[in-house]
């Protein structure tokens, strides 16, 4: 594995949340931005528009312009999307754009596991000016080190990836490969699995950013009923955000 000099460097921290708490939660303790989603536990699906809407005016308050990202995925079960789902996702930036979003997180797959090329642009071009991350769905295709090219073509901002690991910490040498042949094209962002210990050996690999969940089990249980689902459900915890947070200083000398 190669190691790139972190010195001078800037590396970001994105939280994904799900909730306005974990929104103010980022907010405080110092993110640089957020994934907003919803449903983490199924690897996170598009939110309510009164949830984007609501982050937005936070981030707003707090004078972050580059702050609510937000996912725009449909359904969990992979990433191969019918026409008629591309035709709702595409939809759903319009309305995220409208909503005042800083950018959107997707990521579409062909059947035999390429990149859905004619997708990402449909969706870039529906973002107009909102950044675009294509998600972690680069690590279920099977042209990880190629689709960096094609991304960068198409106009994606960066890419959410574990470098084709489990966790991120398991892809560092993928990782590095993707750094390297990003040349500065396009981001790339370590996800997956990252946890506080794991940060320093990614801001080593070169990535530009690492993003976490950094979630917990709230405590509390809520009774549903035979419909409601689970009676539990995770929270963001600040303590996990704030150490994310100053590990990533400390490695680059902030």
């Amino acid at each position: 594995m190669s190691s790139v000099s972190t010195l001078e460097r800037h590396v970001a921290v994105e939280i994904a949340v799900q909730d306005l708490d974990g929104v103010r939660v980022a907010i405080r303790e110092g993110a640089e931005r957020i994934e907003l989603c919803q449903a983490l536990a199924v690897g996170g699906l598009t939110p309510s528009i009164g949830l984007v809407m609501a982050a937005v005016r936070a981030a707003d308050e707090a004078g972050l312009d580059d702050f609510v990202h937000v996912l725009v995925r449909p359904r969990e079960g992979g990433f191969v999307y019918t026409p008629a789902e591309i035709e709702v996702m595409t939809g759903d930036i319009l309305a995220l754009e409208a909503a005042g979003a800083a950018g959107v997180v997707v990521g579409a797959l062909q059947g035999d596991r390429s990149i859905d090329l004619e997708a990402t642009a449909q969706f870039v071009q529906a973002a107009g000016g909102l950044h675009v991350t294509f998600h972690r769905a680069i690590d279920a295709s099977t042209e990880a080190l190629g689709g960096i090219d094609a991304l960068a073509d198409a106009g994606v901002r960066r890419v959410l990836t574990s470098g084709q690991a489990r966790a991120s910490i398991d892809g560092v040498a993928m990782l590095s490969k993707l750094v390297e042949r990003s040349a500065g094209r396009i981001e790339i962002m370590a996800g997956g699995g990252v946890t506080v210990d794991a940060i320093p050996a990614l801001i080593g690999a070169g990535v530009d950013a690492v993003h976490l969940s950094a979630k917990r089990p709230s405590g509390r249980l809520s009774e549903t009923g035979p419909g409601g689902g689970s009676a539990a459900f995770d929270v963001t915890d600040a303590t996990t955000v704030a150490r994310a947070i100053a590990t990533v200083r400390r490695a680059v000398g902030r």
